[in-house]
């Protein structure tokens, strides 16, 4: 293990962060000047670089040989976990969330875009706490770690081990032989989405501070919002323009959704390319298809007065889920029981692989499906030999292996998350889908952390156990099994 590389990655990215943290500070002293928080921000600055100067500048050499994937899944597990320790210094330092449990969860919450809150009264806080709360999804969104490899190969430290590690889905792709231009190529398709979002939501006649956090939210698949309500908020307070910001957000979660890789194909001018990706199609078809049968029961239900918010409700609820960003615009806990088991079902589900959203994944889904039904006909033809394809592309046995494992590791642990947090005594609902909640960075559950509430209530090691539920989730399981191997840590 070459330590000495790890210290000097992470430094990087302790002095990336501080960047952002100094940003935020003058945006404290010159923009909401009168709620003093520039304070906080300066600290959390001043600790962030000197820690990360410090990791960096310790002696010693490495090359960029020295970065085997060994090092890049330790860098990138330890890199998150200290990435929203010092994310929630602003929390801690302002006096909006003083409990270093809650700080810490807020921030994983936010960098791994689950969008779980310990929060109740959300609007009280500061603005630019609030504007880092959700500035903290965007970050965590496309990945902190690939907007760092935009850098890390002009300094000569490897990234395509980093890169593998960090981005969901079972086989990352690469739009660019060099993976420092793949991460630039990322993050300029999702510059450009982030700011068409603001600007349609300004045209739509939100606020530009609102906008901002919505679309750092939708965009990064997070959820938080600045408003104690939701999305919800704006109807509640019977604003006129309330469907139109529900729709916009509904379009840029749904793109946000979706494999960024196509966007980019897309912006090159190859529109054709999401009617020809097969995920995408199952993508579109599980949100149609859940939503219609979501309609149709709250429909039998008269849970609503008109098909028009049978559609609206359901359709951005749906979209939200899937998505893991975990928006509302109504409490779902109050749907019938079918309504809110086809919700659970999607929250395993989740998003397209090289997107920003969490859960399973839909290619997996895919595959595994693939894969059975090749089973079935093997008992049928045993000496038969069969390919399981995806789209142009063979899946290879390695492939199949590797998404096997997961599926199996992620039941494993959420089983196992489930049986400990138990010991709080709530009931299965809460405990249940709280738990596939931040595995999947969704959100809002069930029952006691539905849409209407929040995670404030659990004990402290509860909230520690789902902040680590939740990155682990969002590192899709590996990265973070490696650091609590003994193996990792020898030569």
């Amino acid at each position: 293990m070459h330590y000495r590389v790890i210290s000097s990655i992470l430094g990087i990215f302790l002095l990336i962060l501080s960047f952002f943290l100094l940003a935020f500070y003058f945006i404290a002293l010159l923009v909401y000047p009168e709620e003093s928080q520039a304070y906080a921000f300066l600290v959390s600055f001043l600790v962030t670089i000197g820690s990360g100067l410090l990791l960096y500048l310790l002696p010693g050499k490495f090359s960029e040989d020295d970065v085997t994937f060994r090092e890049g899944f330790v860098v990138v597990g330890i890199g998150w976990i200290i990435i929203a320790l010092y994310g929630a210094l602003p929390f801690i330092l302002s006096g909006d969330i003083p409990r270093i449990a809650d700080a810490y969860f807020e921030s994983m919450s936010g960098f791994t875009t689950t969008g779980a809150s310990i929060l109740t009264e959300i609007e009280d806080l500061g603005k630019t706490v609030l504007l880092w709360r959700s500035f903290t999804h965007w970050l965590g969104g496309m990945g902190f770690i690939v907007l760092s490899l935009a850098i890390l190969p002009a300094l000569g430290v490897g990234g395509m081990q980093l890169y593998i590690a960090e981005v969901p889905g079972p086989n990352p792709e690469k739009l660019v032989p060099r993976v420092g231009q793949t991460a630039r190529i990322l993050y300029m398709v999702y510059i450009i989405m982030t700011v068409a979002q603001v600007i349609a939501l300004r045209l739509a006649g939100m606020n530009m501070f609102e906008s901002l956090c919505h679309t750092f939210g939708s965009m990064g698949t997070g959820g938080f919002s600045p408003l104690n309500a939701s999305i919800g908020q704006y109807q509640a307070q019977g604003i006129s323009n309330a469907f139109m910001f529900e729709m916009i957000i509904i379009i840029f979660m749904f793109l946000a959704g979706a494999n960024f890789s196509l966007h980019y194909k897309a912006f090159k001018g190859n529109w054709r390319v999401y009617f020809q990706d097969p995920e995408f199609k199952f993508y579109t078809f599980i949100i149609l298809f859940s939503v219609v049968s979501i309609g149709i029961d709250l429909f039998r239900f008269s849970v609503y007065n008109s098909w028009g918010e049978i559609f609206r409700h359901s359709s951005f609820t749906v979209v939200s889920i899937i998505t893991s960003t975990g928006y509302a615009t109504e409490d779902f806990d109050r749907w019938p029981v079918s309504s809110q088991l086809f919700l659970v079902i999607l929250m395993f589900i989740g998003a397209s692989a090289g997107s920003t959203g969490g859960g399973i994944k839909i290619l997996r889904i895919m595959t595994l499906f693939k894969q059975a039904i090749v089973e079935l006909k093997h008992v049928i033809h045993p000496k038969r030999v069969y390919v399981i394809r995806f789209g142009k592309m063979y899946i290879s046995r390695e492939v199949l292996a590797s998404m096997n494992m997961f599926v199996l590791l992620y039941m494993i642990f959420y089983v196992a998350a489930v049986l400990i947090l138990s010991s709080t005594g709530y009931d299965m609902a809460t405990i249940s889908t709280m738990v596939v909640s931040c595995f999947s960075n969704i959100g809002p559950g069930l029952a006691k952390v539905g849409p209407a509430h929040n995670y404030g209530f659990l004990p402290d090691y509860a909230k520690w156990i789902l902040s680590y539920m939740m990155v682990l989730g969002r590192l899709e399981i590996l990265p973070i099994i490696v650091l609590s191997l003994p193996g990792t840590w020898t030569k």
